[in-house]
Order: structure tokens, then sequence, then C-alpha cells
């Protein structure tokens, strides 16, 4: 089964094992609220990492009550992140979310080279988006955690992301080498990157994909639009996933989506020893919801991956 929609994965996950989620500095409302109600759900369970006496004034100031045995009392965003990753390494959680703190912070502790969660793996940003405006769920990477990555960081990129899609049910996601244009322009170096990308793809060191570029946004997500512009490939109109040239466009694109575009958007960091969700601090509570639920479908994918 395909999953197209963030309810599919809800569906399914009331079937599937029952995950615990270790949310660094809690003391914010709108995470509070998903997680209780992911939680009333029967979807997760919870450790709550920050200062005990700001959790549960957050909790009474949106009507809620938490399990004080569930906090981690913390004194600063930093213990804070610190506290959450521990309790991944020592198994007492599945995965991460990002609470009332930077995302700079929490990466921090993620990255630790002794500590973090770190896998040797290339870690990237992947926001999976839901519209009334497209056919199928489609993922944006990386926008919040590759800076500039080059040629080889975003094969891997299209790898990690690739994976996420097959969990989903998709043999063989579409992916987009997002630029400006669709001709290769040396004076533009994504657009000569995003065709060696496809080259490495038609060659077979990319597999599991078809790979396109370089090109458009428009190009990528509307049906019809490679008529006008005559512009033939099966990832026209009908990608999955969108790679973008680096973190500034790509970073742009998903708060467009999600601030204009009326777009619901789940956030995940891939590569690590578990999913880091992650959402802006401006984010609705039905989008950190989607990102406790994207995190919880990968790794129940990655256990049926591992049990064929």
């Amino acid at each position: 089964m395909v999953i197209k929609s963030f309810d599919q994965i809800r569906k399914n996950m009331r079937t599937q094992t029952k995950r615990t989620v270790a949310v660094a500095s809690a003391a914010e409302g709108k995470t509070l609220e998903a997680v209780l109600r992911a939680c009333d759900e029967g979807l997760v369970d919870y450790i709550l990492t920050g200062r005990a006496d700001e959790i549960l004034a957050t909790a009474e100031k949106i009507g809620r009550k938490v399990d004080t045995d569930r906090i981690a009392d913390t004194k600063d965003d930093e213990q804070a992140a610190a506290k959450a990753v521990e309790l991944i390494r020592k198994g007492e959680a599945d995965f991460l979310q990002k609470g009332l703190l930077h995302t700079s912070a929490l990466l921090k502790a993620v990255v630790n080279r002794e500590k973090g969660l770190r896998t040797g793996r290339m870690m990237n940003f992947v926001a999976m988006f839901q519209t009334k405006k497209y056919h199928k769920l489609f993922a944006i990477t990386d926008g919040g955690m590759q800076i500039a990555p080059n040629l080889e960081q975003k094969k891997g990129i299209i790898e990690s992301t690739v994976e996420l899609f097959h969990s989903f049910g998709v043999k063989e996601p579409k992916v987009a080498c997002m630029c400006a244009v669709e001709e290769v322009n040396p004076k533009m170096p994504e657009t000569v990157e995003a065709a060696a990308l496809k080259e490495m793809n038609q060659r077979g060191e990319i597999t599991g994909c078809i790979v396109e570029g370089p090109i458009s946004f428009d190009l990528s997500m509307i049906s019809g639009t490679s008529q006008v512009k005559k512009y033939s490939s099966p990832v026209a109109g009908d990608a999955d996933i969108i790679l973008a040239p680096q973190i500034a466009a790509g970073n742009m694109l998903i708060k467009s989506l999600y601030t204009f575009g009326e777009a619901v958007m789940g956030g995940v960091v891939l590569g690590g020893m578990c999913p880091v969700s992650m959402t802006s601090r401006d984010s609705s509570v039905e989008g950190r919801m989607s990102s406790l639920l994207l995190s919880c479908s990968i790794l129940n994918g990655e256990k049926t991956a591992g049990s064929r």
C-alpha cells in the first residue's frame, strides 16, 4: 500500500508498535498539545525534558495534565537537548522531538561526536507536505540541515530520502533536482550538478528512483506545465522529492508552502540513530502532530523492512 496522506499514517499507526518520544525543552504549548493528543489516541508515549516547573505551568495554561513521572527536570535548553539524546542512546525513547529551543541547540546535541546520534551517514532535513493542491505527499530537502551540499552530499540526501519513500510503499520515487531554469548553465553551478545527478541515476550510481534535473519547481509539481514548456519527463507534474540546490532555497520554499500555501508539513531529520521531529517555532499543532506521525511511520517502516 502506498501512503499518500498523514491521515493514512495515523490509521496505520493504530495497528503498529507504540513509540516513545523524547521531547527536548517541552515547555511549549503547541508541541505539548501535539504530543498529548498523540498520547490520548494511543499512538505514542512520552518523556519530557526541560525545567519541570515550566513544563507543568505550560500544561496548565493549555488545560492539560502531564504525568510528572515522565518529566526529566533540567536547568536549561542545552541540558534538555543532551538529556533527550541520552534517553535515545539508553533505549528509553525511540525518537526525538524539538520543543521550545533553537534548532541549532538541538542539533548540537544530536551531532555531538561522542554523545550524539551520529551513525556515519548523511544527515538531512526532510519537510513532508500534504496539500489540497497536490495529489500525494511530497518532500522538500534539505531546507534545514546541510547548508551548501556538494555533489556527493546531494547524492546522499537523495538516497536517504528515497529510502523514506520506499518505506511509504513508493517503489520508484521521482526526484526533481530543483533549479531556476531547465537548461544547464555553467554560470549556475546547481544546474550542472542537477544534470550530473541525473546521469548518476541513469548509470546506476543512484538507484531505486528516477532523478530529473535541472527542472524548475512549477515543472516538477504542476501537471500540464511540461506541455507549455515542451519539457518531457516522467517527473514533470508528479514529483515525490524536491531536492533544493542549497539550504536558503529549500528553507524559503518550505516556509512559503506552510505559511501561504495552506499546506500541512511534517519535518524530520534523517540519517541518525533515530528520526528527529523538527518544526519551526511558528508551526501549528497540526504540523507538529504530523512530524510525530512521520517519525513513528519511519520507525515502523524500518522495522518492517528489517523483517523482510
